[in-house]
């Protein structure tokens, strides 16, 4: 055996005694396997991880967003049927069911195909290989993103570009991306980007910096707008999660307590509305319980 051929038997023995000790790559999860999943990075090589549990939430339980729910609910219909769908931007106030809307979606049509694979904006620049191993795939894939935005120039914002718009590769027809978030423009924006706007003709031209930071947003087909409910449209929410909870009659007490527990916590979101029926309903079980513990 001359030098070179021992040089590499004594290679192949160091990279076999390395792949002993690390640990081994996760492999996806079949994807007949569960309705929802998540896009996970271990020791850089991404996989597709399913969700046991995943919320059971359904439209019904959304309030104060009846518009919103139609607009995405025939968009997602559209979809899961194989016809033409737009990517799905919700923006707007937090607590109001923007995430909730996403996955009372996938439990209603679920049953018709459709699935969910999270993905968080660290790993948005992996998007071109999660498209890669659902495509051809009967199934259609909602890549869902939560809570969305970027700092200027960050990776995942020019990644999640090329699959909205495509690249040199059409993007998968079984696949489409619903963001969330709190910015329409999904970026910050800074008053100085308005004072370098350009007054031409008496017509008013945005600057390069302010084109760019709307060209992520304008990609998404459909824009879905959330506002903040006003007392009535929270009290009803509340009305309807008390119910859920089985109290079925909104007393002037419950009342004055729910505003102050909004009032507490500077909101009026569904969220809120949620957080007191299950404060004042597991506090009404504990004072029933009382007399049976002396």
């Amino acid at each position: 055996m001359n030098e070179l051929d021992l040089f590499h038997d004594r290679l192949d023995k160091l990279l076999t005694r390395i792949e002993n000790v690390l640990p081994a790559r996760q492999a996806d999860a079949d994807l007949n396997s569960a309705i929802a999943f998540r896009w996970r990075k271990d020791a850089n090589a991404g996989y597709i991880q399913s969700v046991s549990h995943p919320h059971n939430i359904v439209l019904d339980a959304l309030q104060g967003i009846d518009e919103q729910k139609q607009l995405i609910d025939q968009n997602t219909h559209q979809f899961v049927l194989g016809y033409p769908a737009n990517n799905v931007l919700l923006t707007g106030a937090r607590g109001t069911g923007k995430s909730s809307l996403v996955k009372a979606l996938l439990n209603k049509y679920a049953s018709k195909g459709l699935r969910l694979i999270e993905v968080e904006k660290h790993n948005l620049i992996d998007l071109h290989d999660i498209v890669e191993r659902v495509d051809r795939r009967p199934e259609r894939f909602i890549l869902y993103c939560d809570d969305l935005s970027f700092e200027t120039d960050e990776p995942g914002y020019k990644a999640l570009k090329v699959v909205l718009d495509g690249s040199i590769a059409t993007t998968s027809d079984n696949v489409l991306v619903y963001a969330t978030s709190n910015r329409r423009h999904l970026i910050p924006e800074f008053m100085r980007d308005n004072l370098e706007a350009r007054h031409v003709d008496g017509e008013i031209h945005p600057n390069e910096s302010i084109e760019e930071k709307i060209s992520l947003s304008e990609r998404f087909g459909l824009w879905l707008s959330f506002y903040p409910f006003d007392q009535e449209q929270y009290l009803e929410i509340v009305r309807y999660w008390l119910a859920f909870y089985s109290i079925r009659k909104m007393t002037a007490l419950i009342r004055e307590e729910a505003l102050r527990w909004a009032l507490a916590r500077g909101s009026r979101s569904g969220r809120v509305a949620w957080q007191f029926a299950r404060d004042w309903t597991g506090k009404q079980k504990l004072l029933c319980q009382q007399p049976f513990q002396q």
